[in-house]
């Protein structure tokens, strides 16, 4: 009797904690969005009032020029393009960035090597490489994909050198000690060190790939959703070029998501980043 009592104590026990946990996973959800909720709210409010300046869509413009270009497969074709292309300049600046922090980092002398052309090149800024690039690359997407690349090199190489330097030499030293080989000191000591600093390069290369896409899409392209808003403003429709900044905003918030949740995902050891 009073086993059966304990076991039905303790799945109402199990039943309130997932409750709480589900319930606290609504409100963080809730919390998240409320501010594009309360934007959202806002413009159709001043939309429905009559206050919305005259050059500015309203929300149901905004609708149907957005089901219009997904009937007719712009939006699809569009994004499409416009996510290869930081995708591509996002994977090889990320892997550029990542593989010569971890040689800088790990070995003194080639830090003192690359670090003065490295930092040389980051404080150029990337409007004023544009004109370099477009003269070696064209205008094809050779060029859009290396200067979002080279725009996500940067934060990824510093931050995984950053990592590694702070990473504690007693670690490394006790590795040694252990006999660990290259590679597992790799994957036990060093990455796992660093990977913290590595994701806060990652995220920040991110948010820099759909900035520079902008610029990238506006020069001398032919899709893309920097095309479309550019080509919008020629014709003043301001619906597409309220939808293009929402899909880059989407596009960004997306994919920072997808980073905490890889971020959260390789540091489940630490206690700091579990839910």
């Amino acid at each position: 009797m009073e086993r059966t009592s304990s076991l039905s104590l303790f799945d109402g026990l199990k039943e309130k904690i997932s409750f709480y946990k589900g319930s606290s996973r609504l409100v963080n959800a809730m919390l998240v969005w409320s501010v594009p909720i309360i934007l959202m709210l806002t413009w159709i409010y001043f939309s429905e009032t009559g206050q919305l300046n005259k050059l500015f869509p309203k929300p149901q413009e905004l609708v149907s020029t957005t089901l219009r270009f997904i009937k007719d497969g712009t939006l699809a074709a569009n994004l499409e393009i416009s996510i290869a292309r930081a995708a591509g300049g996002l994977a090889i600046g990320g892997t550029v960035g990542f593989l010569l922090g971890m040689f800088t980092g790990l070995y003194h002398s080639a830090d003192q090597v690359l670090n003065t052309p490295i930092q040389m090149i980051k404080s150029v800024p990337r409007l004023a490489i544009l004109p370099l690039i477009l003269v070696w690359f064209g205008i094809g997407e050779t060029s859009k994909v290396v200067l979002i690349a080279l725009s996500t090199f940067f934060p990824i190489y510093l931050n995984t050198f950053h990592g590694i330097r702070s990473i504690d030499r007693g670690l490394i030293e006790m590795g040694r000690v252990y006999g660990l080989s290259s590679w597992d000191m790799f994957r036990h000591i060093i990455f796992p060190g660093a990977v913290s600093s590595i994701m806060i390069g990652v995220r920040q290369s991110i948010g820099g790939t759909w900035l520079i896409l902008i610029v990238a899409e506006t020069v001398a392209a032919k899709s893309g959703i920097g095309f479309m808003a550019t080509n919008a403003r020629e014709y003043m429709m301001m619906d597409v070029i309220v939808l293009s900044m929402i899909l880059y905003a989407l596009l960004g918030s997306i994919s920072d998501l997808a980073a905490v949740a890889l971020t959260k995902r390789l540091l489940r050891w630490n206690p700091a980043y579990r839910d």
